[in-house]
């Protein structure tokens, strides 16, 4: 599948960058379908990483480039999950690699990078979140009394329920879920990530999961029905 990407908003690498636009779209918002997984997550050591953002610091935009080609996605995709708005998942993954340009020529390598993007990814999304308005209750109401349809609408309509239940999940269980889950973190780094001890995430991810099972019960109720 093709990346979409999206440039800079106009004047942004200008009023960010150390190279004064001359950066003006290198950082490009590759859109989730490029895949969670990211095209570029190649396996690299912490050594590489720390090389390419050394040179990053010096101003390097391909070590930069190079670094976004490998985390991009992934930030995009676990900020979409948490905000459930891909124009303000791509905003957050900007403004968190905006962070990365700007931290690379003091950055000292006490953590891994991908844990250092998440949470900074994942502080931005909490302070949109908290400022947005309680969502009304006749907004998650969006499923319909009609019949269940079949074949892709089917499978649509369930990946749009899950995605649903897990939007109304509270948001550090929400984010250990997708941090562990979607994004494949060790329940050590997502613990880093959310700033907490490893014992503090297995609790969220359960009571998250009691959770999904709770409100996607009637899913297996369908499927229990349809075999007899």
């Amino acid at each position: 599948m093709s990346a979409v990407c999206t440039p800079l908003p106009y004047g942004a690498a200008s009023r960010y960058s150390p190279l004064n636009g001359g950066y003006c779209g290198a950082l490009r918002l590759w859109s989730v379908a490029r895949t969670e997984a990211g095209h570029g997550d190649a396996v690299s050591s912490d050594g590489d990483e720390t090389a390419l953002i050394a040179e990053a610091g010096r101003g390097d935009a391909q070590a930069y480039r190079a670094l976004s080609d490998r985390h991009l996605g992934k930030i995009v995709g676990y900020a979409n999950r948490l905000l459930a708005d891909s124009a303000e998942a791509e905003d957050v993954a900007q403004e968190t690699f905006l962070r990365l340009w700007k931290q690379a020529a003091k950055w000292q390598p006490k953590a891994k990078l991908h844990t250092w993007l998440f949470r900074v990814a994942h502080n931005l999304c909490i302070d949109r979140l908290r400022a947005r308005r309680p969502a009304e209750p006749d907004a998650l109401e969006r499923q319909s009394s009609g019949d269940r349809p079949s074949g892709l609408l089917a499978r649509k309509q369930l990946a749009s329920e899950v995605e649903q239940a897990l939007a109304e999940l509270p948001e550090r269980q929400r984010a250990a879920i997708a941090l562990t889950h979607y994004q494949g973190l060790s329940q050590a780094d997502a613990a880093d990530v959310l700033q907490c001890g490893v014992e503090a995430v297995e609790s969220l991810l359960s009571r998250g999961r009691r959770t999904l099972r709770q409100r996607l019960s009637h899913l297996r109720d369908d499927d229990d029905e349809e075999r007899t």
